[in-house]
């Protein structure tokens, strides 16, 4: 079979100033670029599939066998096959538990790994995949900018990793404390810095830095969402997830809380390899610009980004959009202007997307526990009230699955003053108190930040 090729969601780009960028390129430089030249994010020109009986023979199945079934299927013409096993063995070696709350209603845990977020999936596999594809010689700077949990599942992930740097960026006033404690103390080859100014700051920044011609000599790449490393390995809990609890063939209904969209995405190329998906539900915070769109058709970016208690999804412009306008026929660039709008019908009819505010948020964890005995952290409780809303609206469907993208301890001031209990703490984060580490204060200044990766970043080797 012929290698996937990726290409540039800009590549019919007309903006001035911008050249596109037209060429196909295989996994490997889409995953080391990170960003395709002309700013556009790669994707997959092809899809591979996986059919009904393909999908049910995972059942009581290991996740790493569903690892192997997906990622054989994407990266056979790069990684050859015992290779591909050792990566996924070593990267995923913890539990994934799907919690049944009633009927055929189930939450998949994904807050089970060394950061306790779901992040930890794709950057596991994404890390280990960058440094075998990098290259013996080429040294690597991955930039990463954070909301919450991907800078800290990025950095576990490639910390100690030969032959490659990690700086992360947060924003200062919109982490917790149990996250700010996890960024600032990986320690040895990841950086962390800590941006005065929001999420949409630290990502306008990195991207930019991708863009400078100044900087090519560094060798930047990303680990963000915006690169297809961290957006393939997401198509892979989904089937997994399904198989589990699903009768053979029969549609599905998942909730993914939603802030850059990544996770989702992933949901939607899941559907596009074959997963029996009646609805993908996208719930965000108060950040409600691509529940909006899909209402009203016209899109508006929200700048600044609203504060809100699922701090990782404070985000007013979603970098993965430009991927579902894609896939959808469309065009959105990174500034948030629509140059060609998408299939409306179609996303409509394939996607559900609502907004819950902080209070909706704050009941849904007390009535997700009251009711149900189902501990909720403020991003899991977006998913599961956007699933609640769904059914409100468009009446029971059988099989459901909300997905909780975080341990509940890593918000225990909340939890605590909400529910009255202290989360248990997982084996991930104990001893996070002992550690030490600062970070390096950059000011919301591209200029600055810039000034910090020419004095302080290895070039190239």
């Amino acid at each position: 079979m012929e290698p996937i090729r990726y290409y540039s969601t800009n590549r019919n780009s007309r903006l001035k100033g911008i050249k596109p960028f037209r060429n196909r390129v295989n996994f490997p430089n889409a995953l080391i670029m990170g960003q395709a030249p002309d700013g556009g994010l790669f994707m997959p020109e092809r899809l591979p599939s996986l059919s009904f009986r393909e999908i049910a023979e995972l059942k009581s199945k290991p996740y790493r066998e569903a690892a192997l079934a997906v990622g054989k299927r994407f990266w056979e013409d790069c990684v050859p096959g015992d290779v591909l096993e050792d990566i996924i063995r070593e990267a995923y070696n913890f539990e994934i538990p799907l919690e049944r709350v009633y009927d055929r209603k189930y939450v998949m845990r994904l807050d089970r790994g060394p950061t306790a977020s779901f992040k930890d999936f794709a950057a596991r596999l994404m890390s280990r995949l960058m440094s075998y594809l990098r290259g013996p010689h080429s040294h690597l700077n991955v930039l990463v900018a954070t909301s919450g949990d991907t800078g800290s599942a990025i950095g576990e992930a490639f910390k100690g990793v030969e032959g490659i740097d990690v700086y992360i960026l947060y924003p200062a006033r919109e982490v917790s404390a149990r996250q700010k404690k996890q960024l600032d103390t990986i320690g040895e080859n990841v950086r962390a810095l800590m941006v005065d100014g929001k999420f949409d700051d630290c990502q306008n920044m990195v991207k930019r830095a991708f863009l400078d011609e100044d900087l090519s000599a560094l060798n930047l790449t990303s680990a963000n969402s915006i690169n297809i490393g961290r957006i393939l390995p997401q198509t892979i809990y989904y089937i997994w997830g399904y198989a589990q609890v699903a009768e053979a063939g029969e549609e599905a209904v998942i909730s993914v809380p939603s802030g850059n969209f990544g996770n989702a995405f992933g949901c939607e190329l899941a559907r596009r390899m074959g997963l029996p998906l009646h609805r993908l539900l996208m719930p965000t915070n108060e950040n409600n610009e691509f529940s909006q769109f899909l209402s009203r058709g016209i899109y508006h970016k929200i700048d600044p980004s609203r504060k809100c208690l699922s701090n990782a999804m404070n985000v007013g412009h979603p970098s993965n959009l430009a991927r579902f306008f894609d896939i959808y026929g469309g065009n959105v660039d990174k500034e948030g202007k629509v140059h060609a709008v998408p299939d409306l019908d179609l996303m409509r009819k394939r996607i559900f997307s609502v907004s819950v505010s902080d209070e909706e948020t704050k009941k849904t964890i007390v009535e997700a526990y009251k009711k149900h005995g189902l501990l909720l952290e403020p991003h899991g409780a977006v998913g599961w009230r956007g699933l609640e809303k769904f059914l409100e609206e468009e009446g029971d469907f059988p099989l459901c699955i909300s997905i909780e993208t975080a341990h509940p301890a890593k918000f225990p001031d909340e939890i605590e003053e909400l529910l009255g209990i202290h989360p248990p703490v997982p084996p991930s984060l104990r001893g996070l108190e002992e550690r030490s580490g600062e970070p390096l204060t950059m000011p919301n200044n591209y200029r600055a930040f810039k000034s910090f990766l020419q004095s302080n970043l290895r070039s190239a080797d």
